[in-house]
């Protein structure tokens, strides 16, 4: 009986190599860059910018901590979260002209 050829030990590994290479080009890069602009969003906000927490609550920033924001969400109703739980910046509304 004729024996097989050996198979060398790296092409084996060939199809794992391109699996972890598609999962980072899909998935670990683009994450990687959202949380960098995320983190550059946060640094940014300065009072009266209206902004939406990760619960959906919609209000307009009042005061700045180091690692909390007060956030004004109706008249005379103020909250403290935490920086990191603001999703997003509302855009400016645009004027025309």
């Amino acid at each position: 009986m004729p024996q097989a050829p050996a198979v060398n030990p790296i092409t084996n590994l060939l199809p794992l190599i391109f699996i972890f290479i598609i999962f980072y080009f899909l998935l670990i890069r683009p994450q990687k860059s959202k949380e960098k602009e995320h983190k550059k969003m946060l640094q940014e906000l300065d009072k009266n910018d209206e902004v939406v927490t990760s619960s959906g609550i919609h209000g307009t920033i009042v005061n700045i901590k180091e690692k909390t924001i007060t956030l004004r969400i109706d008249d005379n109703v103020k909250i403290e979260v935490e920086k990191n739980s603001i999703a997003y910046k509302k855009k400016e509304p645009i004027e025309n002209k």
